[in-house]
Protein backbone atom coordinates (compact mmCIF):
# COMPACT_ATOMS: atom_id res chain seq x y z
CA UNK A 1 0.00 0.00 0.00
CA UNK A 2 1.48 3.25 -0.71
CA UNK A 3 1.29 6.49 0.75
CA UNK A 4 -1.31 7.96 -0.88
CA UNK A 5 -3.58 4.70 0.05
CA UNK A 6 -3.46 5.48 3.53
CA UNK A 7 -7.20 6.09 4.56
CA UNK A 8 -6.61 6.63 8.59
CA UNK A 9 -3.89 9.08 10.76
CA UNK A 10 -1.35 7.28 13.36
CA UNK A 11 -3.11 8.22 17.03
CA UNK A 12 -2.40 9.15 19.79
CA UNK A 13 -4.90 8.42 22.49
CA UNK A 14 -4.91 9.36 26.42
CA UNK A 15 -6.08 6.38 28.21
CA UNK A 16 -7.68 7.44 30.99
CA UNK A 17 -6.48 7.44 34.71
CA UNK A 18 -6.60 3.51 35.42
CA UNK A 19 -10.47 3.21 35.01
CA UNK A 20 -10.95 1.44 32.05
CA UNK A 21 -14.08 2.82 31.44
CA UNK A 22 -12.75 6.24 32.04
CA UNK A 23 -11.20 6.31 28.24
CA UNK A 24 -13.02 7.91 25.42
CA UNK A 25 -16.00 6.17 23.32
CA UNK A 26 -13.70 7.60 20.20
CA UNK A 27 -10.69 5.85 22.00
CA UNK A 28 -12.32 2.74 22.63
CA UNK A 29 -13.51 2.59 19.33
CA UNK A 30 -9.70 3.10 18.36
CA UNK A 31 -8.51 0.41 19.88
CA UNK A 32 -10.93 -1.93 19.24
CA UNK A 33 -10.30 -0.70 15.30
CA UNK A 34 -6.18 -0.98 15.57
CA UNK A 35 -3.89 -3.13 13.97
CA UNK A 36 -1.39 -2.08 16.46
CA UNK A 37 -1.37 -0.49 20.00
CA UNK A 38 1.70 0.60 21.70
CA UNK A 39 1.00 1.54 24.98
CA UNK A 40 2.62 3.18 28.03
CA UNK A 41 2.65 -0.42 30.19
CA UNK A 42 3.90 1.07 33.38
CA UNK A 43 0.52 2.62 34.02
CA UNK A 44 -2.23 1.79 31.20
CA UNK A 45 -4.44 -0.40 33.15
CA UNK A 46 -4.09 -4.06 31.33
CA UNK A 47 -8.01 -4.21 30.97
CA UNK A 48 -8.01 -1.81 28.26
CA UNK A 49 -5.53 -4.09 25.86
CA UNK A 50 -5.55 -7.67 27.07
CA UNK A 51 -8.65 -8.63 24.64
CA UNK A 52 -7.71 -6.90 21.72
CA UNK A 53 -6.77 -9.05 18.58
CA UNK A 54 -4.39 -7.03 17.26
CA UNK A 55 -0.50 -6.26 17.93
CA UNK A 56 0.16 -5.42 21.39
CA UNK A 57 3.69 -3.80 22.52
CA UNK A 58 4.14 -2.37 25.75
CA UNK A 59 6.71 0.52 25.19
CA UNK A 60 8.21 0.36 28.95
CA UNK A 61 11.37 -1.31 27.51
CA UNK A 62 11.43 0.73 24.45
CA UNK A 63 13.24 3.86 23.92
CA UNK A 64 12.06 6.77 21.53
CA UNK A 65 13.29 5.38 18.18
CA UNK A 66 12.26 2.17 18.20
CA UNK A 67 9.11 3.20 18.85
CA UNK A 68 8.79 5.81 15.75
CA UNK A 69 10.34 2.85 13.78
CA UNK A 70 7.67 0.37 14.93
CA UNK A 71 4.59 3.20 14.60
CA UNK A 72 5.97 4.53 11.18
CA UNK A 73 6.53 0.86 9.44
CA UNK A 74 3.30 0.09 10.88
CA UNK A 75 2.06 2.86 9.21
CA UNK A 76 3.51 2.69 5.99
CA UNK A 77 2.36 -1.44 6.02
CA UNK A 78 -1.20 0.31 5.93
CA UNK A 79 -1.95 -0.45 9.23
CA UNK A 80 -4.20 1.37 12.11
CA UNK A 81 -1.92 1.89 14.44
CA UNK A 82 -2.81 3.90 18.20
CA UNK A 83 0.12 5.42 20.26
CA UNK A 84 -2.09 4.99 24.03
CA UNK A 85 -0.77 7.00 26.65
CA UNK A 86 -2.04 6.99 30.28
CA UNK A 87 -4.45 10.19 31.36
CA UNK A 88 -4.81 12.72 28.69
CA UNK A 89 -1.24 12.78 26.49
CA UNK A 90 -0.95 16.86 26.94
CA UNK A 91 0.01 16.57 30.42
CA UNK A 92 3.10 14.76 31.15
CA UNK A 93 2.74 12.79 28.17
CA UNK A 94 5.90 12.64 25.83
CA UNK A 95 4.18 13.11 23.00
CA UNK A 96 6.28 16.00 21.89
CA UNK A 97 8.96 14.67 20.63
CA UNK A 98 7.08 11.52 19.16
CA UNK A 99 4.82 14.34 16.84
CA UNK A 100 7.96 15.93 15.79
CA UNK A 101 9.51 12.51 14.16
CA UNK A 102 6.34 12.03 12.62
CA UNK A 103 6.31 15.15 10.92
CA UNK A 104 9.95 14.60 9.58
CA UNK A 105 9.04 11.30 8.12
CA UNK A 106 5.57 13.41 7.08
CA UNK A 107 3.19 10.57 8.85
CA UNK A 108 0.09 11.78 9.85
CA UNK A 109 -0.72 11.57 12.96
CA UNK A 110 -4.09 12.92 15.52
CA UNK A 111 -4.62 13.33 19.11
CA UNK A 112 -7.56 11.87 21.11
CA UNK A 113 -7.81 13.45 24.71
CA UNK A 114 -8.14 11.64 27.52
CA UNK A 115 -8.81 12.12 31.62
CA UNK A 116 -6.32 13.35 33.59
CA UNK A 117 -5.54 12.14 36.60
CA UNK A 118 -5.37 15.44 38.09
CA UNK A 119 -9.31 14.99 37.38
CA UNK A 120 -10.04 12.14 38.29
CA UNK A 121 -7.92 12.94 41.82
CA UNK A 122 -10.53 15.63 42.19
CA UNK A 123 -13.61 13.40 41.49
CA UNK A 124 -12.18 10.80 44.10
CA UNK A 125 -12.19 14.10 46.84
CA UNK A 126 -15.53 15.29 45.98
CA UNK A 127 -13.93 18.80 45.47
CA UNK A 128 -14.18 21.18 42.96
CA UNK A 129 -10.52 22.99 41.88
CA UNK A 130 -11.84 26.29 41.73
CA UNK A 131 -14.14 28.62 44.33
CA UNK A 132 -15.72 31.30 43.82
CA UNK A 133 -14.11 34.57 45.76
CA UNK A 134 -11.04 32.11 46.64
CA UNK A 135 -9.38 30.32 43.60
CA UNK A 136 -10.21 31.08 40.21
CA UNK A 137 -6.43 29.37 39.06
CA UNK A 138 -5.41 25.55 38.80
CA UNK A 139 -1.59 25.18 38.24
CA UNK A 140 -0.47 21.91 37.31
CA UNK A 141 3.19 21.65 37.65
CA UNK A 142 5.87 18.89 39.42
CA UNK A 143 8.77 19.27 41.90
CA UNK A 144 12.38 19.34 40.31
CA UNK A 145 13.74 15.83 40.21
CA UNK A 146 15.59 13.91 37.88
CA UNK A 147 14.17 16.36 35.21
CA UNK A 148 14.81 19.89 36.11
CA UNK A 149 12.51 22.07 36.31
CA UNK A 150 12.95 25.98 35.32
CA UNK A 151 13.70 28.35 37.98
CA UNK A 152 10.86 31.05 37.58
CA UNK A 153 8.11 27.94 37.65
CA UNK A 154 9.65 26.16 41.69
CA UNK A 155 6.92 25.72 43.81
CA UNK A 156 8.28 28.05 45.78
CA UNK A 157 7.66 30.70 43.06
CA UNK A 158 4.57 29.83 42.17
CA UNK A 159 3.07 29.06 45.53
CA UNK A 160 2.74 33.16 45.75
CA UNK A 161 -0.52 32.75 43.41
CA UNK A 162 -2.23 31.27 46.20
CA UNK A 163 -4.28 29.04 43.29
CA UNK A 164 -5.42 25.18 43.72
CA UNK A 165 -2.15 23.12 42.47
CA UNK A 166 -2.15 19.85 41.00
CA UNK A 167 1.21 18.49 41.56
CA UNK A 168 2.03 15.42 39.47
CA UNK A 169 5.30 12.41 39.81
CA UNK A 170 6.67 13.89 42.87
CA UNK A 171 5.12 12.32 46.16
CA UNK A 172 8.20 10.50 46.60
CA UNK A 173 9.69 14.60 47.54
CA UNK A 174 6.96 15.28 49.50
CA UNK A 175 9.15 16.96 52.29
CA UNK A 176 10.41 18.95 50.18
CA UNK A 177 7.37 19.82 48.24
CA UNK A 178 5.57 20.93 51.41
CA UNK A 179 8.88 22.84 52.55
CA UNK A 180 8.62 24.88 48.63
CA UNK A 181 5.19 25.59 49.24
CA UNK A 182 5.54 26.66 52.92
CA UNK A 183 8.30 29.28 51.81
CA UNK A 184 6.65 30.20 48.62
CA UNK A 185 3.48 31.33 50.89
CA UNK A 186 1.07 29.00 51.70
CA UNK A 187 0.07 28.88 55.38
CA UNK A 188 1.60 25.46 57.30
CA UNK A 189 -1.97 24.93 58.26
CA UNK A 190 -3.12 24.81 53.86
CA UNK A 191 -4.89 21.63 53.18
CA UNK A 192 -3.66 18.66 50.97
CA UNK A 193 -4.78 15.58 49.46
CA UNK A 194 -2.55 12.61 48.13
CA UNK A 195 -4.51 10.61 45.40
CA UNK A 196 -2.98 7.93 44.84
CA UNK A 197 -4.04 5.50 41.32
CA UNK A 198 -7.13 7.65 41.25
CA UNK A 199 -9.98 5.83 39.65
CA UNK A 200 -8.37 2.11 40.45
CA UNK A 201 -9.87 -0.37 42.74
CA UNK A 202 -7.40 0.04 44.93
CA UNK A 203 -7.36 3.60 44.84
CA UNK A 204 -6.19 5.55 48.28
CA UNK A 205 -6.80 9.11 49.85
CA UNK A 206 -4.36 10.36 52.17
CA UNK A 207 -5.52 14.09 53.55
CA UNK A 208 -3.66 16.76 55.64
CA UNK A 209 -2.48 20.02 55.98
CA UNK A 210 1.12 21.34 54.65
CA UNK A 211 2.81 20.78 58.36
CA UNK A 212 1.76 17.40 58.30
CA UNK A 213 1.35 15.70 55.15
CA UNK A 214 4.29 14.37 55.29
CA UNK A 215 4.55 12.41 58.18
CA UNK A 216 0.80 11.21 56.83
CA UNK A 217 2.75 9.90 53.61
CA UNK A 218 5.27 8.30 55.29
CA UNK A 219 3.03 6.07 57.65
CA UNK A 220 0.95 5.37 54.02
CA UNK A 221 3.63 3.55 52.37
CA UNK A 222 2.60 5.66 49.18
CA UNK A 223 6.50 5.73 46.95
CA UNK A 224 4.70 7.01 43.59
CA UNK A 225 1.36 7.20 40.99
CA UNK A 226 0.02 9.72 43.32
CA UNK A 227 -1.40 13.20 42.62
CA UNK A 228 -0.68 16.02 45.16
CA UNK A 229 -3.36 18.82 45.07
CA UNK A 230 -2.61 21.48 47.78
CA UNK A 231 -5.19 24.77 48.43
CA UNK A 232 -7.51 26.43 49.98
CA UNK A 233 -10.65 25.05 47.49
CA UNK A 234 -10.07 21.91 49.53
CA UNK A 235 -11.22 23.56 53.35
CA UNK A 236 -13.77 21.65 54.26
CA UNK A 237 -15.13 24.38 55.99
CA UNK A 238 -15.58 27.11 52.77
CA UNK A 239 -19.66 27.60 52.25
CA UNK A 240 -18.85 30.13 49.23
CA UNK A 241 -21.20 29.49 46.35
CA UNK A 242 -21.04 29.97 43.10
CA UNK A 243 -23.73 33.00 42.15
CA UNK A 244 -24.97 30.72 38.82
CA UNK A 245 -27.16 29.49 40.68
CA UNK A 246 -28.39 31.96 43.50
CA UNK A 247 -32.00 33.05 43.51
CA UNK A 248 -31.08 36.80 43.39
CA UNK A 249 -28.45 36.76 39.99
CA UNK A 250 -29.60 36.80 36.62
CA UNK A 251 -27.75 36.17 33.54
CA UNK A 252 -29.07 35.02 29.99
CA UNK A 253 -31.18 32.24 30.73
CA UNK A 254 -32.46 33.51 34.09
CA UNK A 255 -34.15 35.96 35.67
CA UNK A 256 -33.45 37.06 39.23
CA UNK A 257 -35.83 35.75 41.80
CA UNK A 258 -37.68 39.29 42.79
Amino acid sequence: MTAQQHTHPLYFVGAGPGDPELITVKGRRLLDQADLVIYAGSLVNKALVEDLSCSCFDSAGMDLREIIDMMVQAHRDGKLVVRLHTGDPAIYGAIREQMQELDKQEIPYEVIPGVSSAFASAAALKKELTVPEVTQTVIFTRQAGRTPVPEPESLKNLARAQATMCIFLSVSLIDTVTRELVEGGYMPQTPVAIVEKASWPDQTIVRGTLENIGERIKESGIRKTAMIIVGPALDEASTKASKLYASDFSHEYRSKSL
